[in-house]
């Protein structure tokens, strides 16, 4: 936007304040009248103030940044005539607007692709591991690039990039979601063919040399002979290796820059960035940030670096961030606002820091963040200013639904007033939200944790009168619930009668947790039982309780049934009786050992430990 425009909407803007303010957000007028930035000297605009901009306005870049970044935003398809009015602007690309192009293009994988090899094609800009890993988030996200998606992997592993493990799992946990089992498969094998990529050649040599002493004279002179070259991949390859050294991996950033006069950039200095927040050396991150952006570079990803930071950090590298070109984007902000809530009992001033923050840049309220400043609010126990969030997000056109209202019902359950909120699912059916199987179990779960189980299996009856199939989350609160209460019996016939009645399949770990617990209490008979259940279920079988308890106290014949259970084909195998008789032996029990291995096929007296332990014995 020209100068010219920018005075123009500030006088509009002026204008408006009288009588328009931003839909929502009321409460948050909290001691606030003006603030100011850690890092600038410009006053904020006044909550009270905010009104309602459209969330693409970028008022913040230069000219001819804001009118490239435009251009592609704006139209659905990339076309030639794009690429033509591209040639036209001649524009300046760097790391971080390629980085944002992409991140913004991510629901358009076709779009994100071409742009990407127009970049790396057309414009031959070199790319680093962050454009890829954006791109390849985005084709991964549809099962039809999946073609593209090993394209692009192969392409990343050419040109010697690492898949983090962090980027790995977010890849695989989007192909199952998609129901992509083999695609996931063949995803984790990409990943471990590309993992000890950096770790190859000069880069390894180069952290050799780090890590072999104390930082000095010696090793910059070793660092010489190396001759690095001053490739950024390189470098980011070598900062992020030394990432359990940060010292040093800073020692190794300062002598690359004063010594051999490397300028660094956006790539380098956020790996650097990376590298300090997850091990806690804040003063020199903040540091490192504020020297960053005086060179005019800046972070490229808030959610990879904020995940290690505090949360009074994260907040301020939030507003940092928002007083750039490249804005963390609506899913940051709601990232942001979730870690914050995730706290027992969340900084409502910080939660209030990063909303206003963030209307004052121009952007607008999705409704995930309204409902995360609602579970804030809910979690502290704040109900009539949350009852205000609600409104706010009437009036910004969401409708409050299940994960709004199980919000409130999880903060009333949490300071024990469970009856109240039992009346919230009233008022949910009242204005057409029907509450879900996720909203009874926190309400059920309430009650368990007050320990007021009768009346939680009270709206479990209900639950269920209402229509609603019990699953494996709300039948492991009941249990948890039970055995709160020292109710081990009760929880078992619960269990076995609700995967009776219908047809639950509980979790495995509540499987496993109630065998324990069972046999703690000597009842070997119900926890056997169990373990039928759970091989039905097609679990994998839990021995290692049951081998515990017979081999102490059981006898040779629940060895053996036991064993039995766990046949396949009604063959046992060598490596579970094996396992059993040593149990017995090492709990000085050789008369019981004696017996089962005398009961049990050849084969397993052949084994070489059974030879070791019985000697000679087994031979008769």
């Amino acid at each position: 936007m020209s100068r010219a425009k920018l005075l123009r909407f500030s006088v509009r803007l002026a204008n408006s304040l009288s009588s328009t303010r931003q839909p929502g957000f009321q409460l948050l007028r909290l001691n606030q009248v003006t603030h100011f930035s850690y890092f600038t000297q410009s006053p904020r605009i006044p909550h009270s103030y905010c009104i309602s901009l459209n969330s693409h306005q970028n008022v913040y870049f230069s000219s001819k940044s804001e009118s490239f970044i435009e251009l592609i935003l704006s139209n659905d398809d990339w076309s030639e005539e794009i690429e033509n009015e591209l040639e036209k602007m001649n524009p300046k690309l760097t790391h971080e607007s390629v980085v944002y192009v992409l991140k913004k293009l991510n629901g358009n994988p076709q779009k994100s692709l071409d742009f990407f090899k127009w970049v790396r094609d057309d414009k031959k800009f070199e790319l680093s591991y962050m454009p890829y890993s954006v791109l390849i988030k985005s084709l991964a996200s549809n099962k039809d690039f999946i073609k593209e998606l090993w394209a692009v992997s192969s392409e990343m592993k050419g040109k010697g990039f690492r898949i983090d493990i962090q980027m790995c799992g977010v890849i695989n946990l989007i192909l199952k979601r998609q129901k992509l089992d083999e695609e996931a498969a063949e995803w984790i094998k990409i990943c471990g063919s590309m993992s000890e990529n950096t770790e190859i050649g000069v880069v390894k040599d180069v952290v050799k040399v780090i890590m072999g002493s104390d930082w000095d004279e010696k090793v910059e002179s070793e660092l010489k002979k190396l001759k690095v070259p001053l490739a950024q991949e390189v470098l980011y390859s070598v900062i992020r290796k030394l990432r359990d050294e940060p010292s040093r991996a800073l020692k190794f950033f300062e002598w690359v820059r004063s010594v051999r006069k490397y300028e660094h950039n956006s790539v380098t200095y956020s790996g650097m960035a990376w590298v300090l927040a997850r091990r806690g050396m804040i003063g020199e991150f903040w540091d490192l940030v504020t020297r960053m952006r005086s060179e005019g570079y800046e972070i490229d990803s808030y959610t990879k670096i904020s995940r290690f930071l505090r949360n009074e950090d994260a907040v301020k590298l939030f507003e940092f961030m928002l007083d750039s070109p490249y804005k963390p984007s609506e899913q940051d902000c709601t990232w942001l606002l979730k870690k914050l809530a995730h706290d027992c009992s969340p900084d409502i001033s910080l939660v209030t820091q990063v909303a206003n923050k963030y209307l004052e840049v121009g952007s607008t309220h999705a409704k995930a963040i309204y409902d995360c400043i609602h579970r804030s609010l809910c979690k502290v126990g704040r109900f009539d200013e949350a009852k205000k969030i609600v409104e706010d997000m009437r009036n910004a056109g969401y409708k409050p639904d299940n994960i709004t209202y199980s919000q409130e019902v999880f903060g009333l359950c949490k300071i024990g007033r469970c009856e109240d909120a039992y009346l919230v699912l009233d008022q949910m059916e009242a204005e057409g939200c029907v509450p879900d199987i996720m909203t009874w179990t926190i309400l059920i779960q309430g009650y368990c944790v007050a320990g007021q189980v009768d009346l939680a299996l009270l709206r479990f009856a209900c639950m269920r009168d209402k229509g609603l199939t019990p699953d494996a989350d709300v039948l492991e609160v009941l249990i948890n619930g039970f055995l709160s209460q020292n109710k081990l019996l009760g929880a078992y016939k619960l269990l076995v009668e609700i995967v009776d009645k219908d047809g639950v399949k509980p979790w495995q770990a509540t499987y496993k947790l109630m065998i324990e617990k069972l046999l703690q209490d000597g009842k070997l008979e119900e926890a056997s039982k169990l373990q039928r259940m759970m091989k039905e279920h097609d679990y994998p079988p839990y021995p290692e309780p049951f081998v515990k308890y017979i081999s102490r106290s059981g006898t040779v014949a629940n060895a053996k049934e036991f064993l039995r259970g766990l046949s396949t084909k009604d063959v046992i195998s060598t490596e579970a009786y094996v396992h059993v008789i040593t149990s017995f032996f090492e709990e000085g029990r050789h008369s019981e050992a004696k017996d089962l291995l005398y009961g049990s096929p050849h084969r397993v007296r052949n084994q070489k430990k059974i030879k070791k332990m019985f000697g000679s014995e087994q031979n008769s």
